[in-house]
């Protein structure tokens, strides 16, 4: 004798059968996917960035190689190899390696100052009310969205020796800060890092946010200060962020132009305070040496590309512990 419980069995056993391979299970023969699928949807993309970036990048790496000044834009001699003969000339050249040395170490004291405010002011928002952190997040945001050209033209105002108020509530007269060398630097390096710490803040500030309280109740209850709780706790839980965004600062900060050129009005006096991309621009535009503006590109291009490899090794390595 059937009974109910039987049928409902039946009718389970016959659902929850697979469907026949290649076939759905009303019946109908099942779409393939090619391998050639995902690349169709990527065409688009993969079209605009060769077209902004790929072909860019191929005449840099050409012209480099080329005799290009401007009697070769204008017609009047015609275009010859060189082979590597701008990279000797500019690896010859004592004016790249002091200038490589001088992106380095700006580059250097622009990130860790900008990782130290930004740090330092992340903790702070967990440890304010909500009116004044909702204040500084405004206030942050807001410098962080400021143009690169119309904040260095306020810094320098700020700063200018006739006009500005810095010098007025220092009492330091008609001094110029873009006169010295290590002045102007410095000059720039504070404008770097009041329109960049934002992003420091808000992204550690967010890593704070999901360290579990009670690992910092119960570091706080053991007795650790302030600083220790940030050096033996927070710090290695947020290891993996501290990581990216100290990379990303680096990338940003090494080829840094708007700030250094308006702030120094091309360089400083002298080219006391040219960077790498500056340089470059000096050469190209200002000299009409295409081709050794463009190798000083193509070897800018390198040291960031080997950065830029470090940084996604990272973020793949930091995927693989989440």
């Amino acid at each position: 004798m059937t009974t109910r419980l039987d049928v409902a069995e039946k009718r389970t056993a016959t659902t929850t059968l697979p469907a026949p391979r290649g076939r759905t299970r009303t019946g109908r023969p099942a779409r393939r996917t090619s391998a050639w699928t995902p690349w169709l949807y990527l065409l688009p993309a993969l079209v605009v960035i060769g077209g902004l970036l790929v072909y860019p990048v191929y005449q840099l790496g050409l012209i480099s190689f080329l005799e290009y000044t401007q009697a070769q834009v204008s017609g009047g001699e015609p275009t010859s190899f060189k082979g590597f003969g701008n990279y000797t000339a500019l690896f010859t050249d004592p004016q790249f390696w002091q200038v490589l040395l001088a992106t380095v170490l700006f580059a250097a004291a622009c990130v860790v100052t900008t990782l130290g405010v930004g740090c330092a002011l992340a903790v702070l928002l967990t440890r304010v009310r909500a009116l004044p952190r909702l204040a500084l997040m405004v206030a942050a945001l807001g410098a962080w969205a400021t143009p690169a050209v119309t904040g260095s033209t306020v810094w320098v105002f700020l700063f200018d020796p006739d006009f500005g108020p810095v010098n007025r509530l220092l009492g330091l007269g008609d001094f110029s800060w873009t006169y010295g060398r290590y002045s102007a630097f410095a000059l720039v390096l504070l404008e770097v890092v009041w329109c960049s710490f934002p992003f420091v803040m808000v992204t550690v500030y967010a890593g704070i946010r999901a360290i579990p309280s009670e690992v910092l109740e119960a570091a706080a209850l053991d007795g650790a200060s302030q600083w220790r709780i940030w050096r033996s706790v927070m710090a290695p839980m947020l290891r993996p962020i501290l990581v990216v965004v100290t990379i990303q600062s680096i990338i940003w900060d090494f080829k840094l132009f708007t700030q250094i050129y308006v702030m120094t009005n091309g360089g400083g006096i002298a080219g006391q305070n040219l960077v790498l991309n500056v340089y470059a621009y000096q050469k190209a535009f200002a000299s009409s040496q295409y081709s050794l503006g463009s190798a000083i590109g193509v070897v800018m291009l390198l040291i960031l590309l080997a950065v830029t490899l470090v940084y996604l090794r990272l973020l793949r390595r930091q995927g693989e512990e989440l």
